[in-house]
């Protein structure tokens, strides 16, 4: 009995973890969009997030996608509003974006945490990003979800 359990425990946990894996990572490709409670407009705005804000799309309805963003909150976007695009988000209080792939280029600029990328690049272990203003340069990828 105590090894059905254990069996058990572990299918239920790959079963999740393929889930997880089978979720679409989508990004907002408007400048900005709103999230939603539920499938519609008819739904309470939750909040807005702005362009290049990745997204894990897990369930569907009609035309509207039920996700998951970085920090775990739940929302819901229409289909229209997304795109198959390479971004990132940043997940440090403070992030340095440099002017090339490494500790040793200067810093261009320092953003928190939050701040949505598109990624146009990558060498190693660092990111090129470009922001949705404009803004560019490379980030460590330990420093993005």
């Amino acid at each position: 009995m105590r090894k059905f359990k254990f069996c058990s425990a572990v299918l239920a946990f790959w079963l999740c973890m393929a889930a997880a894996a089978l979720a679409d990572r989508l990004a907002i490709s408007s400048p900005t969009a709103n999230i939603r409670s539920g499938p519609g407009t008819n739904h309470e705005i939750l909040w807005k997030v702005e362009k290049y804000h990745p997204i894990l799309v897990e369930r569907k309805s009609g035309d509207w996608y039920g996700f998951t963003d970085y920090e775990g909150d739940k929302g819901w976007i229409h289909k229209s509003l997304v795109g198959d695009i390479p971004t990132a988000i940043t997940i440090k209080e403070k992030c340095n974006v440099r002017s090339g792939p490494g500790k040793e280029n200067p810093v261009v600029f320092t953003v928190g945490s939050g701040i949505p990328f598109k990624i146009i690049g990558k060498k190693g272990n660092w990111r090129q990003i470009l922001h949705a203003d404009g803004d560019k340069g490379w980030i460590h990828k330990s420093l993005l979800w």
